[in-house]
């Protein structure tokens, strides 16, 4: 019974699909013709597109410069970026040179000749007077001290000179620190230590850097027309002031080598260096880097030789001479040390040329204890 009902609606749904598709058929075939009349099938004609073409946008005026513009970061070769300016969005000087010889050339001579020649003359300087005070020893006065004292340095030129010393010592100590400092220091207190030092030392030379410079200006006024040179100079330069025989060739108020010191130390050291110095501590100044970099070479070349040589007028003015650092403590001398070291000053002063201050005080013991 089953079975019977399944294959009769199979029978139907099979009858009823043929006919859908017949009737399907017919409506699809075309019409027939009627005698005599010529039957033309429609074709649909193709569907062409049409381009939209849009007006043509003027093209903007870029700036020179511009980063808008094709290729602009196209990197250069490395031949053509050294000393040529190419682009930079800081403006200024030189800020758009991106390679600099003169970099390379400051770095080889700074840490090269320039290091290892100034430390050689920095240690034998001093290794050299040592010996001499050994051998010699200081200059003794040959007679007993006077009792009459008589002013060789006024209160300003004392205060003057005091402040140009210290100030100078000041700069030495830490410019060493700047300049040798990687080499002695650093690989014995290690790199933090070093560091500290190195910036402490580098903030005490900035600051006093410019009160050194007013000094010797202020020295340089003070101490001029006494240091202007003459034809007994150069008698005394000859016998280098009776040095090796220990007899003192008579002098004015300072000797030939003190004039010597006086226009080599305030004139040719103390303002190159003080000069360089100013433009390395203010490089706003609208200064290049390579004139950066020969300022820093003549800096420390010319603060190095300074140094050494200023060991030698140290030497002569503490230690080499008995009672030279008491005039320049005090203000005041013996006149017997006048009249061996600067006897040409001493009959000025008694003539009334000089008008210097005396006084009666009896010295309790020579030299500068």
């Amino acid at each position: 019974m089953t079975m019977n009902f399944r294959n009769r609606w199979t029978m139907v749904l099979a009858s009823a699909s043929a006919t859908i598709m017949t009737s399907h058929t017919i409506a699809q075939a075309p019409a027939p013709a009627k005698p005599g009349v010529t039957v033309t099938p429609f074709i649909a004609a193709p569907v062409v597109a049409v381009p939209v073409t849009e007006a043509p946008k003027p093209v903007p005026v870029l700036p020179a410069g511009s980063t808008a513009a094709s290729g602009w970061n196209v990197p250069p070769k490395w031949s053509d970026v050294e000393s040529t300016g190419q682009y930079a969005s800081v403006r200024g000087r030189e800020t758009n040179i991106l390679v600099e010889d003169s970099g390379q050339s400051w770095r080889g001579l700074r840490n090269g000749p320039l290091t290892f020649y100034g430390g050689i003359i920095l240690l034998v300087i001093p290794i050299m007077l040592l010996t001499f005070f050994a051998i010699k020893g200081p200059f003794r006065l040959h007679e007993k001290l006077s009792g009459r004292l008589i002013e060789r340095f006024n209160s300003a030129e004392r205060m003057v000179h005091w402040t140009m010393a210290f100030s100078f010592l000041a700069l030495a100590l830490t410019g060493i620190v700047i300049l040798f400092g990687k080499h002695i220091l650093l690989p014995i207190i290690g790199a933090s230590a070093f560091s500290w030092i190195t910036i402490i030392g580098k903030n005490i030379h900035n600051f006093v850097g410019p009160l050194f410079l007013f000094s010797i200006v202020a020295f340089f006024f003070l101490y001029v027309k006494d240091n202007l040179l003459s034809g007994r100079d150069f008698e005394w330069l000859s016998k280098f002031g009776g040095l090796l025989s220990g007899n003192h060739v008579p002098s004015g108020r300072f000797n030939g080598g003190e004039k010597m010191w006086f226009w080599l130390s305030i004139v040719v050291f103390g303002l190159a260096v003080s000069i360089s110095g100013m433009l390395l501590l203010f490089p706003n100044w609208n200064t290049s880097r390579e004139l950066m970099a020969q300022s820093n070479l003549i800096h420390a070349g010319l603060g190095t030789l300074f140094m050494a040589l200023s060991l030698g007028h140290i030497y002569i003015g503490t230690i080499g001479t008995e009672g030279a650092l008491k005039g320049m403590k005090e203000g005041y001398v013996d006149e017997t040390w006048a009249k061996e070291h600067h006897a040409l000053w001493l009959e000025e002063v008694k003539s009334g040329k000089r008008n210097a201050k005396t006084a009666g005080v009896h010295q309790p013991a020579a030299g500068d204890d």
